[in-house]
């Protein structure tokens, strides 16, 4: 147990049996009246995303995760097999335990799964990863009609936005979290 004052994100609440994750919080103080939490929570399990308020010092059930490192191995039908870094012990996840992480993964690739009472509930990934680009068409000097970005499909299959000078087999910084062009990497 927790109180409200002690809300950060990333924090996972247990509320009337569901799963939800801080995303955001902010401490309010009105000139009048009583001090409150104002909270978005995503809910783990179907990625719903609420407005909650708390009042100042109310106790919230936390939930126990336990983030292990695991490395990515293969897709297997419509799971996905993680290896567990400690004990070397293969679990397989289903895709909406994975989400949208699995535009990012590529095989052998390091992620967090986070866990609760020995189930997995999601997977984080850093906030950006490197991926080639296998397809974009050539980008034309001078056109400026789409804000001098053309889509392009990484090796994940995943379409971003990229510069008019970026080139198929260049290699991008990818953020995961919005799935926007960061930058070129050279090796």
């Amino acid at each position: 147990m927790a109180t409200s004052n002690d809300l950060k994100n990333g924090l996972v609440l247990n509320i009337e049996g569901q799963l939800w994750t801080v995303v955001e919080f902010q401490h309010v103080k009105p000139g009048k009246g009583a001090a409150f939490v104002r909270s978005k929570l995503k809910n783990i399990l179907t990625g719903k995303v609420v407005d909650k308020t708390f009042n100042a010092g109310v106790k919230v059930e936390t939930a126990n995760v336990d983030k292990r490192e695991m490395q990515y191995l293969y897709m297997d039908g419509d799971s996905y097999v993680f290896m567990d870094l400690e004990n070397y012990e293969q679990v397989s996840l289903p895709e909406v335990v994975v989400g949208d992480a699995i535009n990012y993964m590529l095989e052998n690739q390091n992620a967090i799964v986070a866990m609760n009472e020995g189930n997995p509930i999601y997977v984080e990934l850093p906030a950006s990863v490197v991926l080639e680009i296998t397809y974009t068409e050539p980008g034309l000097q001078g056109d400026r009609s789409s804000g001098g970005t053309k889509p392009a499909t990484v090796e994940t299959g995943l379409q971003i936005q990229v510069p008019l000078f970026v080139e198929q087999g260049t290699r991008v910084k990818v953020d995961t979290r919005t799935g926007d062009y960061l930058g070129r990497v050279t090796d």
